[in-house]
């Protein structure tokens, strides 16, 4: 049963729609799928579910870190300090505003 599609005109902000944009690309949607997709999970108020596309880049991550641990390169844990992340994230707020 096909169900009748209704157009609907909505305004977002501009890091929303590059955010929507780079979805799209990534899961290979359209930017209506992605939006349907999205109020579904809301309405059913469940966590979402990841695309094909985000489960395959996750093997390629796990089969880099595996190739990198049996080559015996070996990384060094990221020392991060609570200063860096509230500028890290002050910034990202000050681009946003400047957006807007």
């Amino acid at each position: 049963m096909t169900s009748q599609m209704i157009r609907k005109q909505i305004y977002i902000q501009k890091r929303q729609d590059a955010l929507l944009k780079r979805l799209s690309q990534a899961r290979g949607l359209s930017e209506a799928e992605i939006i349907r997709q999205a109020i579904e999970r809301e309405v059913a108020g469940g966590p979402a579910q990841p695309a094909l596309s985000d489960l395959s880049a996750m093997d390629d991550f796990a089969r880099l870190a595996l190739l990198k641990r049996s080559q015996g390169i070996k990384a060094e844990p990221y020392h991060w300090n609570r200063e860096e992340i509230y500028d890290e994230r002050e910034s990202r707020w000050l681009r946003k505003q400047d957006e807007e």
